[in-house]
C-alpha cells in the first residue's frame, strides 16, 4: 500500500505517533520538558514555527554536494535558489562581502576558517580555556589544540576583563599566524578595534568567533565584528533564534578560500532544509521586530544581573553587555555544580563554566529563550530571586518549581492556536 505523505504543523508529531509512538512520545516528553522549566542555558533559544516547518521540509531529501550553479548532484535548480536566498540576507543583515552558510556547527565553522587561512603547526592567539575560550580555540582534545600551536590570553583577575595589554604582549612575542577574539563566557561587549590593531602591528589574521554575540549583532544591540575581522565564524542558534548551524562571514578577497574550506575541505553535502531554515531566520532577524527582541533580551539580563548582585551572588565583572552572565554561588555557600543540581530540581536550567580563578566553577546563564516567550524585566527580576531562592534552601526548591511551572505556563515557547 503506498505510503499517504502529508505537511502538517511543526509542532504536530501525528504523523510519527501513527508511525512510532514511542519516538512521539520522546518528542512530547521533551516538548513537555523546554515548556514547563526556564530555559537559561546562554547557547539555546526557541525557534519560530516557521524555521521548525523548513527543517522538517522536503528538502531534508536532498544532496547537493558542492554550490548554487556548481553541484555535485542533479535535481538542485529548487534549493540553490534557497541557498542563495540564503546568503544575499546573511550578507545584507550582517553587510558582509560574502557569505558561507553550509556550517554544520559554529564548531564546523571555526574548522574552515583555520583550514582556509592557516597550515598545521602555525601559532594561533585565542582566549585561554579557563578565562572563557571554546573547544576550538586551542583544546587538547579537539582538532584545534592538535593541529596548531595554541598561545592563550585571558582576563584581568579582578575585573574580569579581557587583558589587553596581555594580547598585545603574547602577540609580539610569539608572532601568530592568526588571532582569535571570542568567547563562550564573556559578558561585555569585544573590543574588534583592538584586536584589529594588535593583528595588523604583527601581520596576523584576525578571525572573530561570534557565537554568541551575532544575534545580537542582527538587531543592533552589539557592536559587528565584519568591518574589523578577516573571517567571522558565528553559530544561527543562540541569539539569532535560527537552526542548530554555522555560518562564515568575509570579504571578497577571501571569499574562494573560504568556500573552498568549507566545501570539499571539511564538509560533504550541505543540509539544504537546515539552509533554508538559516533563510527563514535571517528573514525574520531583519525586522523591526528583532531589533525589540535583541534589545529587550540585553536588558533582561541587565536587569538578571542585577537582581543576583542584590540577592549576593558575585557576577563576572559586575553586570553584563549581552545576553549571557557568570556567576559565582560561592557567596551562598554552594559550589557550581551544587549550584546547577538545585536549580535543575527548580526547573532552572543552566550549565557551569570556568571562573577567571583557578579551579572554581561557575555558572553561566542567558536570557535569550526567556525574552523568546515573551517575559520582561518583570519577569526576570522575579527569576533572580527564585534564583537565589532555590541556592540558599535546598528545601524550598519544591515551592520554586510550582512558581516557575506558574510562570512559564503564563509565557509558553509555542502558544496553542
Amino acid at each position: 500500500m503506498p505510503v499517504a505523505h502529508t505537511l502538517e504543523g511543526p509542532l504536530s508529531v501525528d504523523v510519527l505517533g501513527r508511525q512510532d509512538p514511542e519516538l512521539a512520545e520522546i518528542l512530547l516528553g521533551e516538548l513537555e520538558r523546554q515548556s514547563t522549566t526556564l530555559q537559561l542555558i546562554a547557547a539555546e533559544n526557541f525557534t519560530s514555527p516557521a524555521v521548525l516547518a523548513a527543517l522538517g521540509s522536503p528538502l531534508a531529501n536532498k544532496y547537493a554536494e558542492g554550490y548554487p550553479g556548481a553541484r555535485h548532484h542533479g535535481g538542485c535548480e529548487i534549493v540553490d535558489v534557497a541557498e542563495r536566498i540564503a546568503v544575499e540576507r546573511a550578507k545584507a543583515l550582517f553587510g558582509a562581502d560574502h557569505a558561507n552558510v553550509q556550517s554544520h556547527s559554529g564548531s564546523s565553522a571555526v574548522l574552515a576558517a583555520y583550514a582556509a587561512l592557516l597550515r598545521p603547526g602555525d601559532t594561533v592567539l585565542a582566549m585561554g580555556l579557563p578565562h572563557g575560550g571554546h573547544l576550538t580555540h586551542g583544546s587538547p582534545a579537539n582538532f584545534s589544540g592538535r593541529w596548531f600551536d595554541f598561545v592563550g590570553y585571558g582576563v584581568d583577575p579582578e575585573s574580569g576583563l579581557i587583558d589587553h595589554e596581555q594580547v598585545r604582549t603574547l602577540a609580539r612575542t610569539h608572532r601568530p599566524k592568526a588571532i582569535v577574539c571570542g568567547s563562550i563566557s564573556y559578558p561585555r561587549h569585544i573590543d574588534y578595534a583592538a584586536f584589529r590593531e594588535v593583528a595588523d602591528e604583527v601581520g596576523a589574521y584576525l578571525i572573530a568567533d561570534a557565537a554568541h554575540p551575532i544575534g545580537l549583532v542582527a538587531g543592533g544591540a552589539a557592536p559587528s565584528p565584519v568591518p574589523y575581522a578577516d573571517v567571522v565564524c558565528a553559530t544561527t542558534h543562540k541569539v539569532l533564534r535560527g537552526p542548530r548551524g554555522g555560518m562564515l562571514l568575509c570579504g571578497s578577497e577571501l571569499a574562494e578560500r573560504v568556500d573552498r574550506a568549507v566545501f570539499p575541505f571539511t564538509q560533504g553535502g550541505a543540509q539544504m532544509h537546515t539552509i533554508a531554515a538559516k533563510a527563514v531566520a535571517f528573514g525574520e532577524a531583519a525586522t523591526p521586530a528583532f531589533t525589540a527582541y535583541a534589545h529587550q533580551v540585553v536588558a533582561n539580563a541587565r536587569v538578571l544581573a542585577q537582581g543576583l548582585v542584590a540577592e549576593g551572588l558575585a557576577v563576572t565583572t559586575g553586570g553584563t553587555d549581552t545576553h549571557l552572565l557568570t556567576v559565582d554561588p560561592a557567596p551562598l555557600g554552594v559550589d557550581g555544580r551544587t549550584a546547577r543540581g538545585r536549580l535543575a530540581a527548580a526547573g532552572m536550567v543552566l550549565d557551569t563554566c570556568a571562573l577567571p580563578h583557578p579551579d572554581v566553577r561557575g555558572l553561566r546563564l542567558g536570557t535569550a529563550a526567556l525574552t523568546t516567550q515573551g517575559m520582561g524585566e518583570a519577569e526576570t527580576a522575579r527569576i533572580a530571586v527564585l534564583f537565589a531562592t532555590a541556592l540558599r534552601d535546598e528545601s524550598a526548591g519544591r515551592e520554586v518549581r510550582e512558581e516557575v511551572r506558574d510562570l512559564t505556563g503564563r509565557f509558553p515557547p509555542y502558544p496553542a492556536h
